[in-house]
């Protein structure tokens, strides 16, 4: 049997794709007073326009203490008619839109929020300098209770897919990781009960919205930290969710929003200028050996996530997204030869909206990325997310444009 064509028409769960690719999730920074803006709207529609099979927005928290920053967008019925506008400008285009909901956990900030974050296990936050507290009986009850609303809400809004956040150490994934969870109740301890969230979420969000959409969840199949989930962990979770018939598709990712972000981006480590975005007091951290470490350099190669998703790919029958820096059009069609039914794209649209495009019209064969990750800085500027490359006059951009290869 041949392998499926990646620009060929797709399904996910019961929604039509016109072709496998996706926007992965990149945290825009355009909603200043947590509602949708005109350019919010306009950064989606650059991907859709350009190809993209399925664009999505990151991220859309449940509860306010789940959002990362107090700008962020929380699902609800004030923000319902502004993501009802989002989804109809990039329906309009031919493209389908994910919503990636979820809960920061201690990825929050709690004083950026104005409530303190909640996670696991009691822990320091290095973001807002105060202690994350042990999630009680009550608030996972709330929470999960809240995935359930704003299910609802994103299909009310038209969204085609909902992306659980179940890694990057946020609410969810820091039940998973041992390190993170010290918990002794029935939400600690063995990996069944670390998953036992995991699990309590998705199947309430598929009894909500049953084939209305598709349901899929972002997991690890790495945090790159001890203490972090292992790959034999990330499988076990995954295979706990596969038995469960909850969701339509896995995406594939890694890494640590809180101890190793690297490990999901990989490439150059704009230190310097990742530091001038942060308070005073963690300007100074970064400064440190420690907390230079913090920030690893990792060398970039392409689909870097590969070998490790492969195990999964051989475990699992759940159609699954291949994550991390997939950037050419050979890397793509070996994804659906190695069984992948979906490949997600982060940095490469970010720099050339229009690649999909491109890729299949032959006009180009692979994207000229260069994985500086000067964008990652520019989630904290003004004007949101950005390739500096792209566009060297985005705030925020100190990108010399001297041309280079990523390692």
């Amino acid at each position: 049997m041949s392998a499926p064509d990646v620009f060929a028409p797709a399904t996910l769960g019961p929604v039509t794709l016109r072709n496998r690719t996706v926007k992965a999730a990149t945290f825009e920074g355009r909603t200043p007073h947590g509602q949708v803006t005109d350019e919010l709207i306009d950064y989606h529609l650059a991907p859709a326009r350009g190809g993209i099979g399925l664009t999505t927005v990151a991220y859309l928290a449940v509860a306010p203490e789940g959002r990362t920053h107090h700008e962020q967008i929380v699902v609800g019925p004030d923000t319902l008619a502004g993501l009802r506008r989002l989804t109809d400008a990039v329906h309009e285009t031919g493209a389908a839109i994910a919503a990636q909901v979820g809960h920061a956990g201690p990825v929050a900030n709690g004083r950026s929020n104005k409530v303190h974050a909640i996670a696991a296990s009691p822990m320091p936050s290095p973001l807002s300098m105060q202690m994350v507290r042990a999630a009680s009986e009550a608030d996972l009850t709330r929470v999960t209770g809240a995935y359930v609303t704003a299910a609802r809400t994103l299909v009310r809004a038209g969204f085609d897919v909902l992306e659980l956040h179940m890694a990057h150490s946020y609410l969810i994934s820091s039940f998973l990781a041992p390190g993170l969870n010290r918990r002794k109740d029935r939400w600690g301890g063995m990996l069944e009960n670390r998953a036992r969230l995991a699990r309590q979420v998705a199947r309430a969000v598929r009894e909500e919205v049953g084939d209305e959409v598709a349901v899929t969840a972002k997991l690890s199949l790495s945090d790159g930290f001890k203490g972090g989930v292992t790959l034999d962990t990330g499988l076990e979770v995954a295979q706990l969710l596969e038995s469960d018939g909850t969701l339509d598709a896995m995406q594939l990712s890694g890494g640590s929003s809180l101890m190793n972000p690297m490990y999901l981006f990989r490439g150059d480590v704009p230190l310097r200028e990742f530091a001038a975005t942060m308070p005073l007091p963690v300007r100074l951290g970064m400064q440190t050996p420690v907390g230079r470490a913090f920030l690893k350099q990792i060398p970039f190669q392409e689909a870097y996530f590969l070998d490790k998703a492969l195990r999964f790919r051989e475990a699992l029958s759940t159609p699954l997204m291949l994550l991390g820096g997939i950037n050419r059009r050979d890397t793509m069609q070996r994804a659906m030869e190695l069984g992948f039914e979906y490949v997600a794209m982060g940095r490469a649209v970010l720099r050339e909206p229009d690649l999909v495009n491109r890729i299949q019209a032959g006009d180009a064969a692979a994207g000229i990325c260069i994985h500086c990750n000067q964008c990652m800085p520019t989630i904290y500027a003004p004007g949101g997310t950005r390739c500096t490359v792209r566009d060297p006059g985005a705030p925020g951009s100190q990108l010399s444009l001297e041309p280079h290869v990523a390692g």
